[in-house]
């Protein structure tokens, strides 16, 4: 089965154990360009490894994943890495900056790791920081900043080199209500504005809100909450294995 046309991500059948554990269970996933899609679920549902298997971080032990209708499992190590370095911007819920670096510095690093001369990466860098009201403090190191600040900083890394997909999980977990509603309003408004497609993980509700569409995962399921075309899918994806 190809993907669809319309689908920036497609994913079908990933199953994957950590510790022989069921992380996912025959998960099947469509992400249209251009979509925040949010996934919801408890802490252990298989969220991280979804985002993880979609990303090429992690190779699923049975199942596809296609980006731009080019699969992505069949990819080696080097050219995954080179995708997600190139394609794909990932925001934990620790920002995970360089101390020894300053802001800038920190947000421009995915341009500098993809050879873009010094001086450009640091204006396209800036540039983002002033977007995300957290220009000013580009010269400081990341300690002397608040957690919601160092959190910004982490999205205007991910989104600096404008790539095709943002994965985002749990990016307010640490983070105080007001902060949170902030941070998410600056990722999606964002990532609207530019086209950029967000998959946002979240236990909470209110995070997956600002989404355009969201699909609950249990145990390494999805709930009966999914579209019906990726139930289908699903369901004959576990039926075949």
């Amino acid at each position: 089965m190809n993907p669809p046309d319309n689908d920036v991500l497609w994913a079908r059948g990933l199953r994957h154990t950590h510790d022989r554990s069921p992380a996912l269970l025959g998960v099947s996933l469509g992400v249209r360009e251009g979509e925040i899609l949010g996934v919801l679920g408890p802490h252990g549902a298989g969220k991280t490894t979804l985002l993880r298997c979609l990303s090429g971080e992690l190779l699923p032990e049975q199942g596809e994943v296609w980006f731009n209708s080019s699969p992505v499992h069949t990819l080696g190590a080097t050219a995954r890495e080179r995708l997600r370095r190139e394609r794909f911007g990932w925001i934990d819920s620790s920002p995970q900056l360089l101390p020894e670096l300053t802001v800038r510095e920190n947000a421009a690093l995915p341009l500098l790791l993809c050879g873009v001369p010094y001086r450009t990466a640091r204006a396209d860098a800036q540039e983002w920081l002033d977007r995300l009201d957290i220009g000013g403090a580009a010269r400081k190191r990341p300690g002397r900043l608040l957690q919601a600040e160092r959190q910004r900083v982490a999205i205007a890394r991910a989104l600096v080199n404008r790539p095709s997909v943002v994965f985002a999980d749990e990016p307010t977990a640490p983070l105080h209500r007001a902060d949170r509603a902030q941070v998410l309003r600056i990722l999606t408004s964002a990532a609207r504005s530019h086209g950029i497609t967000v998959v946002l993980a979240s236990n909470e509700p209110e995070v997956v809100s600002l989404a355009d569409r969201v699909v609950t995962l249990v145990d390494g399921r999805f709930t009966a909450g999914m579209p019906q075309q990726e139930r289908e899918d699903a369901d004959s994806c576990s039926a075949s294995v």
